[in-house]
């Protein structure tokens, strides 16, 4: 055990028992705050549809690493070295996509050698940081805000390589960014952050909006177990500018051992959980409306995580310019992997290059 012995618990076990019992002080000292202060994680316990029992079908992601490309290397704001794969194409728009919950970015390749190859966007597939095969700290980041600051860092870094190559002048480029589940929440949740203009339009893959939004099934697909108490507590120390347990772990993912070769992140702290999804899902997607940004929300009518059916509304609801595609027969993991997702994205992507009042950014 690195020198420790069994007996004695290391610092986070001693802090994750320590936020453990305080919080049943605080719960009970407090509960008037915790219902003014986190009422929306206090009714998501129990919400969502009935269908908990729909467990994801990790099967779908077999062979998919043989197609994708290798590693390269940006560099973010704090000095860090983060990877990313890059499947080049001769084309202006420039397609971010950002990977779900605990996996990393090797999963996208079919995907993205089709849109690549069509010849719509180069796209480039980050392995978001505590990701990957070999993240400095797995399943953590440094503070809440940091994901989207790495996507942001990843944007100025595309643009870079992007620049004439004789001259060093920056080329007109247009950045969309997409995601796939919880990649869709982050991809949210930038519209919503002050990079929001670093892009110009957004592609959400069977998003993850919110845990009781009425498009999340009980559980998303019976394989993510929140420590909902603790999420809780330090919802509230964080309401008060107390941060210093955020590295607390405070979600956990039932990845099938079939699925699993040791690239996986199987926890979460609270503050890459939290900088994981949207701020506020409502607002997030209203400022994709106020920028004038097309959106594409596409998810497949099998997916176990999250209800198809209610995307229709609430897009409607929040960004009524956006649209929603789903696809029959595809389950979650499945979209992302199979063939009918791919010309959607190619003709949406196309119809942006044919659309000069859609929000386009030149640099």
């Amino acid at each position: 055990m690195q020198g420790q012995h069994a007996s004695t618990p290391g610092p986070s076990r001693v802090a994750a028992r320590l936020a453990d019992s305080v919080l049943a002080i605080a719960l009970a000292a407090s509960l008037s705050t915790v219902a003014l202060a986190a009422p929306a994680l206090l009714a998501g316990c129990g919400s969502g549809t009935t269908d908990s029992d729909m467990p994801l079908d990790f099967s779908v992601l077999s062979g998919e690493a043989a197609e994708a490309p290798p590693l390269q290397r940006f560099v973010a704001r704090d000095g860090t070295a983060l990877g990313y794969r890059h499947y080049p194409a001769d084309s202006p728009t420039k397609l971010v996509l950002l990977h779900g919950s605990g996996s990393h970015s090797r999963y996208f390749a079919g995907v993205a050698n089709a849109v690549a190859e069509s010849g719509a966007a180069e796209v480039f597939t980050p392995d978001l940081r505590g990701h990957g095969a070999r993240p400095a700290r797995r399943g953590d980041i440094d503070y809440i805000d940091q994901l989207e600051d790495d996507v942001a860092d990843l944007i100025a870094h595309i643009r870079e390589r992007s620049s004439d190559v004789t001259t060093g002048a920056p080329q007109d480029t247009t950045i969309l960014v997409g995601g796939h589940s919880s990649g869709g929440g982050l991809a949210l949740r930038f519209a919503g952050s002050p990079h929001a203009d670093e892009a110009s339009g957004y592609l959400l893959l069977a998003p993850f909006l919110k845990h009781d939004a009425p498009t999340t099934r009980a559980n998303s697909g019976g394989w993510a177990k929140p420590k909902v108490p603790r999420i809780v507590f330090l919802s509230i120390l964080n309401g008060f500018g107390v941060r210093s347990l955020n590295d607390l772990i405070v979600i956990e993912f039932d990845m099938p051992e079939i699925a699993r070769d040791g690239t996986e992140t199987l926890a979460y702290s609270f503050r890459l959980n939290t900088g994981y999804a949207p701020r506020d899902y409502e607002k997030d997607l209203a400022a994709i409306t106020s920028a004038n940004a097309p959106l594409l929300v596409i998810i497949g009518d099998e997916d176990e995580a999250f209800v198809a059916e209610a995307f229709p509304e609430v897009i409607e609801a929040h960004a009524p310019r956006g649209r929603v595609e789903i696809l029959p027969g595809e389950s979650h993991l499945g979209l992302v992997v199979g063939e009918a997702v791919r010309s959607p994205i190619v003709a949406w992507i196309e119809e942006q290059g044919r659309a000069p009042s859609a929000a386009t950014h030149h640099y």
